[in-house]
């Protein structure tokens, strides 16, 4: 590897758990017990970080878990992902701030620029009451009274008493292709998440981003969110990566991805056109198997490969910038155990 970065790995509080893409497990659906369990499976394996994702209308929620589970972890950070559209700033900032104390500091944010629950709101509105709402939380949660005279929201407001455990706002990492959304992670956010893409695109999106940062007088650090499946032979992680669609009926995998939130996003199209670009086996790139997206929505590849060959494609991604990996696999307990035993001990690697 080229350098020290931060490895996360995914807990499935959005119903997304299988041992067979697109077949319902009951044992794997999102539980406080099952979440919880995935969580403490990351810690034990050396992980830095882990993202607990947010959906409305599937699994559990998010915040409600993640203080639950900063009482019950030491070491691992809580990557917890809020839905912009679903909250009130000022009170958000509160919980922010709470779990982060319960977590003795260990909280960072992925920002969603959602929309409220039947609500039909268009991208460019939508994404500027993020930027809205990303100023004002991190104004409070850096302990600084909010004067927002904006679109959205309208506040003359002082700083909840309690605090970040640093005394200023956790990291937002936030994630989005579309010009709206790029435009709003160069004006608030702090770490940027893509999601799979060919190596050229990757280096293009990332020299975008810079470009739009530094014209506000911002930088960016950049994160990286794929599937992996690793074993000792590349055979091997092949065979794991075509088990995992044995089961698969394409009437199902389509239902599973049209439910999502974001199931038209700009993202969710590029990743449906990767898969469309791959060959006949799903293969997009070296190792960049695709056929993961066919049975859900968001992030749709996978690193699939022998410990060599996962950790070059990782280094590969570093060498263009980027400094943070939210990882993940089917079922998640599992492949956690798996490439923190083959991969994650030879990476120089510590929360961002």
């Amino acid at each position: 590897m080229t350098g020290a970065c931060e490895i996360a790995w995914f807990s499935a509080l959005c119903d997304d758990d299988y041992e067979f893409l697109g077949v319902p497990d009951s044992k794997l659906q999102s539980s406080f017990e099952h979440c919880r369990d995935i969580v403490l499976q990351a810690e034990s394996g050396g992980f830095d970080n882990i993202l607990l994702p947010s959906g409305y209308s599937l699994g559990i929620d998010t915040t409600a878990f993640a203080s639950a589970i900063a009482a019950l972890t030491s070491k691992i950070k809580l990557l917890m992902a809020v839905r912009i559209g679903e909250n009130w700033p000022a009170q958000l900032a509160r919980q922010i701030a709470t779990i982060d104390q319960i977590a003795k500091g260990r909280l960072a944010v992925n920002i969603i620029s959602s929309e409220m629950p039947g609500e039909v709101l268009a991208s460019g509105p939508r994404y500027q009451r993020t930027i809205e709402a990303m100023s004002i939380l991190r104004t409070l949660l850096n302990g600084q009274p909010v004067d927002h005279d904006g679109t959205f929201w309208k506040l003359k407001i002082d700083p909840p008493r309690i605090r970040p455990v640093s005394g200023v706002s956790p990291k937002f990492y936030f994630g989005g292709l579309s010009e709206d959304a790029r435009e709003a992670a160069a004006e608030g956010a702090d770490v940027y998440l893509m999601w799979p893409d060919r190596m050229e695109a990757v280096r293009d999106i990332i020299a975008d981003l810079k470009a739009r940062a530094d014209k506000r007088g911002r930088s960016l650090r950049f994160g990286y969110r794929v599937h992996v499946v690793v074993r000792e032979t590349e055979a091997e992680a092949r065979e794991a990566a075509d088990r995992l669609l044995s089961k698969l009926d394409d009437a199902a995998g389509a239902a599973i991805r049209a439910k999502s939130l974001d199931s038209q996003s700009v993202g969710v199209r590029r990743q449906a056109e990767l898969r469309e670009q791959s060959g006949h086996e799903g293969y997009v790139e070296d190792n960049l198997w695709t056929g993961i997206g066919r049975a859900r929505s968001g992030c749709g590849a996978a690193i699939v490969g022998d410990p060599d060959q996962v950790l070059a494609k990782l280094a590969a991604y570093q060498r263009e910038g980027v400094e943070a990996f939210i990882l993940s696999g089917y079922p998640h307990a599992r492949e956690a155990d798996l490439f923190s035993r083959y991969v994650l001990p030879r990476i120089q690697h510590g929360p961002l």
